[in-house]
């Protein structure tokens, strides 16, 4: 306990020096290695799928070739267990030389030519979670030299090999570290997940200030109850996560595990449905060489992905768990918009659920149109009090993208108001 008041005041006194670097003013979105790929370092038996540059250059030249660049997949992120076992002389991080032959720089180079951004990890400890050289206090400043000096977009940095002291003081001086390169790096803090995620533990005002993502639950593995572990956990705290995102600092839920091996095509579309209401990062892992067409159109779903994308930046939030076991998120948008999503955790069969929008939480006296995000069918002439079902798969989501068409006016005359849709 008496640790804890100097740990407060120095992480205070660093965050007053960490500056705005104005990235990410939308949730990021692109490729990362590590749900799929791993800690894969044996490129003489797997050098197909082993952690090294021509893995990521493979991925940036699927992200520019396949459409995926266009539609903001843009970041290119390698994760653990890319470094050299050893820092060098002058006390460097270097990759490995083997798997890395080029270096980083020219790796960011490469992406950068694919009109693509690097990404790249570290660890405020004495050892990555893999076991390859961290970042210790001192180091700090000189890692983020070296990852500015490579072009280098944006560093997430781990907590494994740590401490709760370590934590407070080193997060926000790596934020001001990285900042002070001059060079603009988006920050992803792993801070909050080594604390609960939850407050007192966790400084969400602090947090906004230093970080543009946080990881603030555990990693997601390949399979759906991990998936629904951690909507559980979002919806079940959404009170203290909901209000803390926004423009520049995002709650992270951590990847996309669409077009691996655990999710059913039903599930996948629920993943990519509930990380989009919940305004959260969108960074794939999955092999894009042999991504299979149902899985690539989940991800490339335009509507899908211009919701995520809303430059609101409001946080959807769980507004119901029924006892059939459906649940639904609602998530304001712009231009009056929203995005409303009706969750199935059943399994037996399409269930038919009916409701309607004043039961959701719409309160405006208005018209509405709906439009499905995944079947692309337009309902017209919604009100508030009109009853409609929609027919949910076991596991599934309906998706509607809505919005008003004309506000009703007390005397029942109509008013049509215009919307950028």
């Amino acid at each position: 306990m008496r640790l804890a008041t100097p740990i407060f005041f120095l992480a205070l006194s660093s965050f007053s020096l960490a500056l705005e670097n104005g990235l990410m003013r939308i949730p990021p979105m692109g490729w990362l290695s590590w749900e799929r790929f791993r800690c894969n370092v044996d490129c003489k038996t797997d050098p197909h799928n082993c952690i090294s540059e021509k893995l990521f250059m493979e991925m940036a030249d699927h992200l520019a070739r396949d459409g995926w660049r266009e539609l903001g997949y843009v970041y290119v992120n390698i994760d653990d267990c890319w470094m050299a076992k050893e820092r060098d002389k002058t006390g460097q991080l270097i990759p490995d030389p083997e798997r890395f032959p080029g270096g980083i720089k020219a790796l960011a180079d490469y992406v950068h030519s694919r009109g693509l951004k690097l990404g790249i990890y570290a660890d405020l400890g004495t050892h990555t979670c893999g076991g390859y050289p961290g970042t210790t206090l001192d180091q700090i400043e000189q890692d983020a030299s070296t990852i500015a000096q490579w072009g280098v977009d944006m560093l997430k940095l781990d907590g494994c090999y740590s401490s709760k002291a370590v934590q407070a003081l080193g997060y926000p001086r790596m934020s001001k570290a990285l900042n002070a390169t001059g060079h603009p790096i988006a920050f992803s803090c792993s801070w909050p997940a080594y604390q609960g995620g939850l407050p007192p533990s966790v400084n969400y005002t602090l947090l906004t200030k230093i970080c543009n993502l946080w990881r603030n639950y555990g990693d997601i593995q390949d399979s759906w109850d991990s998936l629904l572990s951690i909507v559980d956990w979002y919806s079940a705290n959404q009170d203290v996560l909901q209000p803390v995102a926004g423009p520049g600092h995002w709650n992270d839920p951590d990847m996309l595990i669409i077009g691996n091996f655990a999710l059913s095509d039903e599930e996948s579309r629920s993943q990519m449905a509930l990380w989009t209401v919940l305004a959260a990062p969108l960074f794939m892992s999955t092999d894009l060489r042999t991504i299979s067409e149902a899985s690539r159109k989940i991800l490339q779903n335009k509507l899908m992905i211009k919701i995520n994308q809303d430059p609101l930046g409001i946080q959807g939030r769980r507004i119901l768990k029924e006892k059939s076991h459906i649940e639904v998120f609602l998530r304001p948008l712009s231009h009056s918009g929203s995005a409303v999503v009706f969750f199935s955790r059943r399994t037996d069969m399409p269930y038919r659920y009916t409701t309607c929008l004043a039961l959701l939480n719409f309160t405006q006296n208005a018209v509405y149109e709906a439009q499905d995000v995944y079947t692309g069918q337009i309902i017209s002439g919604l009100k508030t009090s009109t009853f409609f079902t929609v027919i949910i798969n076991p596991y599934g989501v309906v998706m509607w993208y809505l919005y008003p068409t004309m506000y009703i006016e007390q005397s029942d005359r109509t008013k049509f108001h215009p919307f950028a849709l």
